[in-house]
């Protein structure tokens, strides 16, 4: 047998004993009722989980009107979506505009009317079940589009690291040294997230790459260098402009994590904080796992020289008010080296993401 469901909690508010007693006697029967004389414990119980389904608010109190209730429940996150009904005395419904305009979804008179009272309770809570239904599909249907795009994102990224030829967890490490570099730098989470996911496009440009530049096991000569100088501008052109803020994100960073601090580096040569943020601390990301991964025409570095090597390049490569951080950030930093290195076997991207070789 099913459990029924459970019933709805209104909050009753009133500095009027007998109306509340009025309201209980109309209400309690059919659902859960909770009780404030006043407008103060009104908003800390409506504050405190769990909040009520729904309000019915006395206009006319001595501590704080209704009217001033309201508007402090509008404001605040989470109890603006709860609706709120006015219970308020004939000769005062020429408030009702402005309580409505505050966000109140409804006025009832006194004296009350059970039928009336119970109609419009009936009412306003089947529409704030609608509407919670409503948003959480809608939150969900907006964390699948969050997943396709990030997935299509990681996706890119693997068709690089393929064209390039070279295996390993390069674009792994590197994204979860963005993350972390960025929590170390006191990023807002919603950018350290971004960050995270937009990284591994970093070398999406040399998709467009000549096989004999990209491939050639040994020095490049000075067109072949000129060619390869090309990626971060071919990447920029492969994402896009776009106004989404991850996609815009992927597109700094392609462009922009070879630039230098001090206007020594490539396309454009930017300087300081011309360079994009993201793109900086992607630089210091990448660098350092590039030194720690051995490759046909360079040997593996310890971490001590990788480590000393970025702190060397403080003011010239790398941003030095990021040095700090990196320096916060590098225990955890080797610990996802570790993890994902690529002596583990093949690169396991439903757990980590995806990667794309430097």
């Amino acid at each position: 047998m099913s459990e029924a469901p459970p019933r709805s909690t209104l909050l009753l508010v009133d500095d009027v004993p007998d109306n509340i007693d009025i309201l209980g006697r109309i209400l309690s029967p059919h659902y859960r009722t909770r009780v404030a004389p006043g407008g103060e414990r009104a908003l800390k119980i409506a504050a405190t989980p769990p909040h009520p389904d729904l309000i019915l608010l006395d206009v006319r109190m001595p501590d704080i009107d209704g009217h001033e209730v309201c508007r402090r429940l509008k404001a605040r996150p989470e109890t603006r979506d709860i609706p709120v009904i006015f219970v308020t005395a004939l000769n005062e419904t020429e408030d009702e505009a402005y309580g409505l305009a505050l966000g109140a979804v409804d006025y009832i008179t006194k004296p009350v009317s059970p039928a009336i009272v119970l109609a419009r309770v009936r009412t306003h809570l089947a529409l704030y079940d609608q509407n919670r239904e409503l948003a959480r599909q809608i939150h969900a249907r907006t964390l699948d589009l969050l997943n396709t795009r990030q997935q299509i994102i990681h996706r890119l990224g693997r068709a690089a690291e393929f064209r390039d030829g070279e295996t390993g967890n390069h674009i792994i490490r590197m994204s979860h040294y963005c993350r972390l570099i960025g929590e170390a730098v006191g990023l807002d989470e919603k950018v350290v997230q971004t960050l995270y996911h937009a990284s591994p496009m970093h070398d999406i440009g040399k998709i467009g790459i000549r096989d004999t530049v990209l491939l050639k096991n040994g020095p490049l000569n000075e067109e072949e260098w000129a060619m390869m100088m090309c990626h971060p501008e071919i990447g920029a052109e492969i994402i896009g402009t776009h106004s989404d803020e991850l996609l815009a994100a992927a597109r700094e960073i392609a462009l922009c994590h070879h630039e230098h601090w001090d206007g020594s580096g490539y396309p454009r040569g930017l300087a300081g904080e011309e360079i994009p943020l993201l793109a900086r601390i992607a630089t210091i990301a990448d660098v350092f796992d590039a030194l720690l991964t051995g490759r046909p025409y360079k040997p593996t570095w310890s971490v001590e020289d990788a480590v000393a090597y970025i702190e060397a390049g403080a003011g010239s490569r790398f941003d030095p008010g990021l040095i700090e951080p990196f320096r916060r950030a590098l225990p955890r930093m080797i610990r996802i080296r570790e993890r994902f290195a690529d002596s583990h076997g093949k690169l396991d991207d439903t757990e980590a993401g995806p990667h794309i070789p430097i």
